[in-house]
């Protein structure tokens, strides 16, 4: 059995119940789990990989609850700067139908670099365009050779503009086959065990891109096969507008009535919805992901996640589209949590390390995970060192260093390990030529922004 000791941490949060933190922690891992946890003079002398983490905070790795991998590609267009959402997502669309199987790999690699850098170990994608040959597959590939945890999301869109849909025509799916190739991806990928690495989410996108038959089939899909589902919902006054126009009800009442809660469905943003609608989704412990920084760069506005908390929802972050962030860090959207909470009024509305918690219990919570989140015996072996001992701590370190790393400027991680192997060693992706994939990624992006399709090979 190969064993990996870590072992001189400043600091390791274990995000347990009781909030455990070992001044000079160590962990022993053995194959893909943590064996034990505690103060290194505790640790056996030797294992088969020794990790000096002497000016590091440990902590669990972090989960990412919602994104949209494909939008590296058209981060910052000029048009879609200031825009809200309806008017971003009309602006891209016709961008995003040009995308090719390379163009969804290469931009699931980017988007996964920035999530591991940033200190995500577990990510969930929603990608609900499929153009031109590109399917769910190209992104497992891409996850597998990251060596990311992955729960990856069949998306869908399947009302255009000519039936009072948001997106054009030319995007949208067959519901018919939307369900088909739903059921292909579960039945290939999906792994129900402790431990996986690969699990399928169904995602059909939202409630102005889809219609309600198929809201209705894809959670009774999935449920018949044991997988969890996400959608967007109640990000905007106009999609409460829209929704109220369109079928005579809130999003969130329309969830109701189309199954659409339960403690295998999450949503992303919830923004706008009632006090009382909250209340229903705590007793029925509906998931939600907290995207800051997407809300507030879309003018969505400022959700309520301490009410979310309170009513028993299971609440985690999610960095979201890489158009709308426009980045992948998910430290920094932990941070960004904590501040946003504050605004009202507050200071004391969400503290540094009930931001990471939910960006690590939350999140394990919000995708029906129970093996990862947390740094205890038994549990994955996932967990993130970040040094304390440079400039932008300078000062904080030295009073509390776990509320540091969320107080202070976000930084990349210097280690990371998945599943008990080591994918982040000294600030770099071990094994993975990142110079490459952004130069390729970038020729991409510039080719969709023209409106060429990319076809080169995907290397």
């Amino acid at each position: 059995m190969a064993t990996t000791l870590i072992r001189n941490a400043r600091l390791v949060a274990t995000m347990d119940d009781a909030g455990t933190e070992i001044p000079d922690g160590a962990i022993l891992i053995e194959d893909r789990r943590v064996a034990r946890v505690g103060a290194t003079s505790s640790m056996p002398a030797n294992a088969d990989v020794e990790i000096d983490a002497s000016g590091m905070v440990i902590l669990p790795g972090l989960v990412n609850t919602h994104h949209h991998f494909f939008q590296t590609l058209t981060r910052a267009i000029p048009a879609a700067q200031d825009a809200d959402l309806f008017t971003w997502l009309r602006t891209l669309y016709p961008i995003w139908a040009g995308m090719t199987p390379e163009a969804i790999a290469v931009s699931t690699k980017i988007a996964l670099s920035e999530l591991l850098l940033s200190g995500c170990t577990t990510a969930s994608d929603h990608t609900y365009i499929w153009p031109n040959g590109a399917r769910v597959d190209d992104q497992i590939a891409a996850a597998v050779e990251l060596g990311v945890r992955f729960h990856a999301s069949r998306g869908s869109m399947s009302v255009g503009e000519s039936r009072g849909g948001l997106p054009p025509d030319r995007i949208v799916e067959n519901e018919d086959a939307i369900l088909a190739d739903s059921r292909r991806v579960i039945e290939a990928y999906h792994d129900p065990h402790p431990g996986a690495m690969i699990r399928i989410v169904l995602a059909p996108c939202s409630p102005f891109s889809v219609s309600p038959d198929l809201m209705r089939e894809s959670v009774a899909l999935a449920r018949s096969y044991g997988v969890h589902s996400h959608t967007h919902l109640a990000e905007t006054l106009d999609e409460a507008e829209f929704c109220q126009r369109t079928f005579g009800r809130s999003p969130v009442e329309l969830s109701e009535d189309l199954g659409w809660v339960g403690d295998d469905v999450w949503h992303a943003h919830l923004v706008h919805p009632a006090a009382g609608e909250i209340a229903r989704l705590g007793r029925t412990q509906t998931g939600a992901a907290h995207c800051p920084t997407s809300n507030m760069r879309l003018g969505s506005g400022v959700a309520a996640v301490g009410a979310w908390i309170r009513s028993g929802m299971r609440v985690g972050l999610g960095v979201d589209g890489s158009a709308s962030n426009d980045g992948s860090h998910l430290l920094a959207e932990a941070r960004m949590a904590m501040l946003l909470q504050r605004v009202g009024g507050d200071p004391a509305a969400m503290t540094a390390r009930e931001a990471l918690r939910l960006a690590t219990r939350g999140g394990a919570a919000v995708l029906g995970r129970d093996d990862i989140g947390i740094l205890a015996p038994g549990m994955m072996a996932d967990l993130i060192g970040i040094r304390i001992d440079t400039l932008p701590f300078a000062g904080a370190a030295v009073h509390d260093p776990l509320a540091a790393i969320v107080f202070c400027q976000p930084p990349a991680v210097d280690l990371s390990i998945v599943n008990g192997r080591v994918r982040v060693r000294d600030g770099s992706i071990v094994g993975f030529d990142l110079a490459a994939t952004v130069a390729r990624h970038n020729a991409i992006a510039v080719g969709l922004a023209r409106g060429e399709l990319a076809t080169r090979t995907v290397f």
